[in-house]
């Protein structure tokens, strides 16, 4: 690599570090009350301003909220990355493993099949730890069930395939669930289906910060196995790389992110699978000691943009976020599609 072209990508990263840092500050300002980024810095840098409502609505809502957004992207994106690398296919994305189902059928059978059953429905008070407990299990169980049959199916095609398979099976369970449910509880579910990012506290935001941060440190030292992976199995396998144990690695990783993610924040569509092409096309690599940092940061200013589009500025509606990222995504993957040369090529 030249060395212009590595001047170019590592002027690219610090522009994209400044667009993050300009958006996060964009995300805290607007909402159904504007707030100036004087008075946002303010408020996070004089102590004096701790009595001002402008600290009450940034520090206790919109801060936290903008850190999971942050935390969200990231994750979401790096773990299409991951997916994308390891099946070779553009329109991977962290919902083909079934994970993000998973998570989903968990919190049904918590919201929905307690009722069905008899059982007192534990996330009535409105808590969120049931809920999170309860997605968690669900993906990790689904999880280890794609680690195990990847001891014994070598093609990354068929784990694709049976991913998917997964994924309507438990899609069609909470359908089952949904059927049978009262208005209540399927208003419940619909609500966490749709995707928040305002709901976490900062000891919670600690949690999943720190399981976010030690899985993305993990990928680093597997970054050169990712770039043999784009060239092949056989080719990566020449290079001495363990394959077996690298898609091992590759699905732990993608799963705990999207696991984690899921359970706190519901399902955010179109992250993990849209961050990566935007990476691609905007650095033209497919070099992961590249690509990952970057991903990193897009992920993170694009999940903060749609959040601040959710919150329709000056209003005091809020629409799902989850709808956003859909409404944005899906026409720039449809945009990326038919850019074949772009998308086709990993």
């Amino acid at each position: 690599m030249s060395t212009a072209n590595k001047y170019s990508e590592r002027l690219i990263l610090v522009g994209l570090l400044l667009f993050l840092l300009v958006v996060w500050l964009l995300n805290i300002s607007l909402g159904s009350v504007y707030i100036s980024f004087q008075d946002i810095l303010n408020v996070l840098f004089k102590p004096d301003y701790a009595d001002t409502t402008s600290y009450q609505i940034i520090v206790e809502y919109r801060l936290p909220k903008s850190i999971t957004a942050i935390i969200t992207g990231a994750a979401l994106s790096v773990s299409g990355l991951l997916l994308q690398t390891l099946f070779r296919n553009p329109m991977a994305g962290p919902s083909v493993l079934g994970i993000s189902s998973g998570a989903g059928l968990g919190v049904a059978l918590l919201i929905l099949g307690s009722q069905l059953v008899g059982w007192p429905l534990l996330a009535e008070s409105g808590a969120s730890f049931p809920i999170i407990i309860s997605a968690i299990i669900g993906a990790v169980l689904v999880l280890l069930l794609i680690i195990g049959i990847s001891f014994r199916v070598k093609s990354s095609v068929t784990l694709l395939i049976i991913g998917l398979m997964l994924g309507a099976l438990t899609t069609a369970i909470i359908s089952i669930l949904t059927y049978f449910s009262k208005a209540t509880q399927l208003q419940q579910f619909m609500f966490w289906s749709f995707g928040s990012l305002g709901h976490l506290t900062y000891q919670e935001l600690r949690i999943l910060g720190s399981i976010v941060l030690v899985v993305l440190l993990s990928i680093i030292p597997f970054l050169k196995n990712l770039n043999a992976l784009l060239l092949g199995e056989n080719y990566a396998r020449s290079m001495g790389v363990s394959v077996q144990r690298v898609k091992q690695i590759i699905l732990l990783a993608s799963g705990i992110l999207i696991g984690v993610i899921t359970a706190w924040t519901g399902p955010i569509a179109f992250i993990g699978l849209t961050v990566p092409h935007i990476a691609r096309l905007l650095l033209k690599t497919s070099n992961h000691f590249i690509l990952y940092p970057a991903i990193i940061l897009i992920g993170s200013s694009f999940l903060l943009v749609c959040d601040s589009v959710s919150q329709l500025p000056f209003n005091e509606m809020v629409i799902p976020v989850n709808a956003i990222t859909s409404l944005i995504g899906a026409p720039l993957v449809i945009w990326l599609i038919l850019k074949k040369k772009n998308i086709v090529r990993l």
